[in-house]
Order: C-alpha cells, then structure tokens, then sequence
C-alpha cells in the first residue's frame, strides 16, 4: 500500500514513513493511492466479530507489511479493551429506524479514542523499531487534544504539544489535557481560535527548520491518515449490527474538521452500502453552505455551545475535494489557493456528484438545547450538543425513513455542562467513575499570544532532547 498527496507533487510513501509526516512536503495530505473494496459475501461474513477482530480485517490492507499481522492484532486488542462497554461502539435507539452509535465509551469520552487510543501505539512500536524520538504537534477544539495526550503520553519517544484556543473549549475538556502529568506533555492555550491553532500547526509542519534538525515534528489531528483508517470501522461495526450489508444505512455526523464522515465515505467506496451521509455542522457552517449551494467561502469564526465543532477551515474537506477533482492534485491546489483569497465553487457537475451521497444541516444554539430537551423528554436518553445537532441534522435532512439513521454521539454530555444546563432540563450528567476527581486534579498549562513564533520557540525550548 502506498499512499499519494492531494497536491500531487509529494513523492508517494509507505504506512511508516505517512504515519509519521503528517502533511506531505507539497502542503497536501496523504491518501491510499487505492483503497481495498470488500464484497458484500465477505462483509456479511463478519457478523459476529468482535470490534478488534473487524478492526483488523478493514485496517490491515492499508496496514500492509508494515507491522506483522500478529502483532497488529495484538495492538488492536488492547486498543479497544480500555473502552468501558464491551460492545466498543453501542447503539442506542431513539426511534423507529433512528438511533445513535455511541462512541464516548474510550478513556477521553469522544470518539477520537478509537483513533488515538491506536495512534499511540503505533508510534510506540514505529519508532522503538527506528530508536527515533519525534515531537508531536497538535490544534485541538476541545477533544483532540485530550485523547491524543492519552493515547500518546506513554510513548518512551514522544514529547507532546497540544494547542488549543484560550478560554473556547469547556472546562472539562481543558481540565482533561491540563491535569494529565508527565514530563514529555505540554498545553499551550492560544490567545486565537481553532484556525488560528490549526494554521500554526501546519505551517510548523511545512518548515520544521525550528527544531534545528534533531527531531521531527509528527500529526495527531486528523490530517494523520491513521486517524482516518481507525474511524472507517464502526460504520462497518454500524451496520452490520443492523442488518448490513443486506440493507443500506444512512449516518448523520456532526462535523467540523471533515475527517469523521470522510472515513464513513470511503467505507462507502470500499463496499459498504451507505446511501447518505449528513454533514452536521454548528453556526460554522462552511460545509453546509458548500454542500447546499456550491459556494466555499471563509466568514468569521463564531464561539458556539458545541466548540469541537467550532472550526472554518476543515483540512479533510481537501481529501473529498481530491477525489471529486478524479485525483488531480493542481487542480486542488490551484483551488485551495483561490479559496484563500476568497469565495470558490467547483464545476457543477462535480457538485452534483457529491450530493448524490451528502446532504448537510447547520443548527443554532437554540435548536441544539431544544434537541437535548426534546431527546430527553421522549427518551430520558441526554444528547450532548454535538450529538443533538447530529441528530437534529438527521431528522431535518433524512431522505427515506425506510433506511436506518444512524446518529454518530461524538462526546459524553458530562464534557458540556453548560449545553445541558441551558436545555432547561434540570439534570447535570455525572463525570464517570475514573473522572470523578478531574475538578481537583492539579492543571499545568501555557499561555501564548497568537503568534507562530512564540509557540515554535516554546517548543524548541521544552523538548526533552534539547
């Protein structure tokens, strides 16, 4: 398996070596130059697996040779048996063909465990294997940054850095990044937004000169195609729990970065029967005003009641665009470099193309309480934001209620007490067992102005390898 830039000018690389660059060298992101694709006999064929067992059948052509069969299935195991529920991914049901995959049962409770819960392993066994220590760099808008540090915090050869902007994540969601202990990790609070955070990130990743050549800086945010590979299963693990691969399956994903329904599309390309995927989006509504109207364009970021969410610039947006392009990098570039300066559209017919399988919503603050409130009541079943506008989005834009909805439940409504309290409903979700104490727990953290160079001073300066 090797894997090509959406820009087209990067030379082509193996898992190893994608695993461990994040952004290639042309500024693109990485993509399987072909994607396994499973019949329906052999998909069918997996009712009844476990989750890890899955995992590995969809993950291991993009795996390869890279790391021996065994022991990746090893690295699976243990990757989904510090989830709290054994079915890994559970789905709830909330009406007649409509129900939500809960994906908060990881250490962090948000759906970025399944991703990063592997990622670090991975690492741990890439680079014990190399006897290379690398830096990880990281933007977060809430949940990335606490599952990649927990997912990554045991790694012998890692020091981590996560940026996420200062006062706009909830106070679960900080507290969970910025009490973990431990030497090699490092939270730096941007005085910025996610894209702010974000842009940092990657034009760290397009000149690592800052490091002075000793190391290298490696991706946890979903430009890592890791990332993407881990999140491809539980649409599989979705649908097979209801009647797939015999019956099609819709799914509703709340979305800010693009990454979590790009993995749903290429299940879709790789054989599943999925006939639509619904962009969640909040009051940033970049997706949802390309995917109704054709038009990308960049306005203010607004602060929402869903901050994960609170993105403008979604990177994975770029992996759609490479294929709705039919795989020309300087066609992608030419328009990514356009949309910079301004609105972009594509030709109408690849539009039209795109919306044969997507359809998109954005929801208020207003109508996610509402949702929240109204779950509630009919189900005393507590939707955290995310989740509400994913559910919300499904009813509003659902085309066959023949065909199962299934709602991706992003996060725990425990990491956004405010979004609760102002559903009306009376009612504040307990933290969990193993977080009960997170209030008490002592926070480390450093404040930065919006500024590139400060942060990538900060970093040279606390690497432990300096």
């Amino acid at each position: 398996m090797r894997y090509i830039s959406t820009r087209g000018e990067a030379p082509a690389l193996g898992f190893e070596d994608v695993l461990l660059t994040g952004l290639a060298t042309d500024g693109g992101l990485y993509v399987p130059e072909s994607l396994p694709h499973f019949s329906l006999e052999e998909i069918r064929s997996w009712r009844g697996l476990c989750y890890s067992e899955l995992a590995f059948n969809i993950m291991h052509p993009f795996v390869d040779d890279a790391i021996p069969a065994g022991d990746f299935r090893k690295m699976l195991d243990e990757t989904y048996a510090v989830f709290a529920h054994k079915a890994v991914a559970p789905l709830v049901q909330l009406d007649t063909n409509e129900w939500v995959m809960e994906l908060f049962r990881g250490p962090t409770l948000a759906f970025k465990d399944f991703a990063l819960q592997l990622l670090g392993r991975l690492l741990d066994y890439v680079l014990e294997k190399r006897q290379q220590h690398v830096v990880i760099m990281g933007a977060t808008s809430g949940d990335t940054g606490s599952a990649a540090i927990e997912g990554c915090r045991r790694c012998e050869h890692v020091d981590i850095f996560i940026l996420h902007p200062y006062q706009r994540v909830s106070e679960v969601q900080r507290r969970q990044m910025t009490t973990v202990q431990g030497d090699n990790i490092h939270n730096i609070a941007v005085r910025g937004n996610f894209d702010d955070c974000q842009r940092m990130v990657k034009e760290s990743f397009g000149n690592q000169s800052f490091l002075g050549g000793k190391t290298q800086l490696v991706a946890v945010n979903s430009i890592n195609w890791a990332r993407i590979m881990a999140q491809i299963v539980y649409y599989f693990h979705a649908s097979l729990a209801l009647g797939g691969p015999d019956r099609s399956m819709a799914f509703s994903v709340p979305t800010g970065n693009f990454g979590d329904i790009f993995a749903g599309y290429l299940a879709k390309k790789m054989g599943l029967p999925i006939s639509q995927l619904v962009i969640a989006t909040n009051r940033n509504d970049i997706l949802h005003r390309f995917m109704s109207g054709n038009k990308y364009e960049q306005h203010q970021l607004e602060h929402t009641l869903s901050p994960s969410m609170d993105i403008m610039v979604s990177s994975n947006f770029e992996r759609l665009l490479f294929d709705l392009h039919g795989r020309d990098g300087l066609a992608v570039k030419t328009l990514l470099e356009n949309a910079a300066k301004g609105p972009v559209s594509i030709e109408d017919y690849r539009w039209r193309h795109a919306r044969k399988l997507f359809d998109s919503d954005a929801v208020d603050d207003k109508t996610t309480c509402d949702t929240i409130h109204e779950i509630y009541q009919q189900n005393e079943y507590l939707l955290d934001p995310h989740t509400a506008i994913g559910v919300r989005a499904a009813r509003n834009c659902r085309r066959d209620n023949t065909v199962p909805m299934i709602a991706l439940g992003t996060a725990h409504p425990a990491k956004f007490p405010d979004a609760v309290s102002e559903s009306g409903l009376g009612v504040q979700p307990p933290l969990p067992t193993h977080m009960a104490d997170l209030f008490e727990r002592e926070e480390r953290y450093t404040v930065l102005d919006n500024n590139i160079a400060a942060v990538q001073e900060f970093i040279a300066k606390n690497w432990k390898n300096t």
